[in-house]
């Protein structure tokens, strides 16, 4: 009996796996995984995937029907029940358990606005003669893409920003700045950098908490915190908790 289990593990495992991929994409779930444009082509391999996995089965139980079982030793037999188990698991979280996204603690150990995020997001010349309505536009990575061009306030001036993101305090004043943040993907959510635009929000803790989501506008001041290494911060004319969205990376 055992050989055959050994034979039908690996088919089960990647035909279980294979099942998880298709059913995320269905429920829309893929996506915080793997960039949108990756999903098509993910899905169709997955689908060739379980065609191969049906003719293996197929084949197997076929060679299966009357073959005598060799004995096996107990140290494998042990080995390769705690993998398929472990393995098993990790596919049953998959479709059972709610996936959840990046968060603050990653924002902070990758290291918010790095510069692996690319300053061409958004180019400095480009964007500074556009209008109210292009402004209001920009994203999070597109503010922050900006930040890090320059921090001339004039630039700045008269320009309001109006974004969403989850809170992610200021690691050198997290009393009176934190970032509205959110997660750049270029790939999947294992390369996912951290974008986030400084708010100069005294007391914020008191009536939010780390990683709500907001929704902020306002307008870019010098900082007036003296503890903050981020020159300029949004002076916020409202903030608003709202959910979070479907697609809640930025790609």
């Amino acid at each position: 009996m055992w050989p055959s289990i050994q034979r039908w593990r690996g088919v089960i495992l990647i035909g279980t796996a294979t099942a998880a991929i298709v059913w995320l994409a269905l429920s829309g779930q893929l996506v915080l995984y793997i960039h949108p444009r990756y999903v098509v082509f993910t899905v169709i391999m997955a689908v060739i995937t379980l065609v191969f996995v049906t003719a293996s089965t197929l084949s197997r139980a076929a060679a299966d029907h009357g073959e005598d079982d060799a004995p096996v030793g107990r140290g494998p037999r042990a080995i390769s029940l705690v993998g398929l188990v472990l393995a098993g698991l990790t596919v049953v979280g998959m479709l059972v358990l709610p996936p959840a996204t990046l968060s603050s603690a990653t924002a902070d150990q990758r290291d918010i606005n790095s510069t692996t995020i690319s300053a061409g997001v958004q180019n400095l010349d480009e964007v500074s003669g556009g209008t109210a309505e292009s402004f209001a536009a920009l994203t999070v990575v597109d503010w922050s893409s900006l930040l890090r061009q320059t921090n001339d306030l004039s630039f700045y001036s008269g320009k309001t920003a109006d974004v969403t993101g989850f809170i992610t305090p200021d690691a050198s004043d997290p009393d009176n700045v934190f970032y509205v943040s959110r997660f750049f993907i270029t790939c999947c959510a294992v390369d996912a950098q951290p974008a986030g635009v400084p708010v100069y929000y005294p007391g914020w803790a008191d009536t939010m908490a780390v990683d709500d989501w907001v929704h902020v506008t306002g307008e870019f001041t010098t900082n007036p915190s003296t503890l903050s290494a981020q020159p300029l911060a949004l002076n916020p004319s409202e903030v608003t908790a709202v959910e979070q969205p479907a697609e809640p990376y930025l790609y």
